[in-house]
């Protein structure tokens, strides 16, 4: 069952955003987020509990992203309650979608979703990135809210193709995790995200190797 109001937060949203998804597509995120809040009350999988800051904290905060995802198969490292990964898929339903986390309580709750979603472009592993042996490295890896730069170039970086990129979605711009990021490394590009309805700064990070011949 979903919050009355959850349907014209996320058209206005989509709107504002300038984001043109199907209504079959917004039906698919508003089921996804009714099953997230359902599931959340036993599993503790997002720290959002007000259904008035769902829709934008969940839904429209994981499509912020959508302008720079362009790999034909992504990889979404602590996907936890499936954000950003779920939201892009619906999204995205022409594209792959590999979804990772070392929590079996959260695999069950995203395999849970893709049977009930219907959604056959989005692959769950239940696993450490560290221990991860994919047929060939993600062009494209995102993450939100897993980890701190420097881990995530670490615990994922054979996941990465040479000339591949890191989605790190931050809340507030972190200095200090720009700044450790271990030799090899670098910030590409940064952009400012612009969350309808979402109070407090969000940034995408994107990260690649220094020299990407290597």
């Amino acid at each position: 069952m979903t919050n009355p109001q959850w349907p014209r937060q996320l058209r206005d949203g989509l709107a504002a955003m300038n984001l043109s998804l199907s209504e079959g597509q917004q039906q698919q995120l508003l089921a996804f987020l009714a099953l997230l809040n359902k599931w959340n009350k036993a599993y503790n999988l997002t720290a959002v509990r007000d259904e008035r800051e769902m829709v934008s904290r969940q839904l429209l905060d994981s499509l912020s992203i959508l302008p720079w995802v362009t790999t034909d198969h992504l990889l979404d490292v602590g996907a936890g309650g499936g954000l950003p990964g779920i939201p892009l898929a619906i999204a995205l339903p022409e594209r792959r979608f590999t979804l990772l986390d070392s929590n079996g309580k959260k695999t069950r709750f995203l395999n849970q979703c893709v049977l009930e979603l219907g959604l056959d472009n989005v692959d769950v592993i239940h696993g450490r990135a560290e221990a991860c042996q994919p047929e060939q490295p993600f062009t494209q890896i995102s993450s939100r809210a897993f980890t701190a730069l420097e881990n995530l170039v670490d615990w994922c970086g054979q996941l990465l193709a040479k000339d591949g990129e890191f989605l790190a979605m931050k809340g507030q711009f972190p200095d200090d995790e720009v700044a450790a990021l271990p030799a090899g490394w670098k910030v590409m590009s940064h952009h400012f995200l612009d969350v309808p309805g979402a109070d407090g700064e969000r940034h995408l990070l994107v990260v690649t190797r220094a020299d990407q011949s290597q």
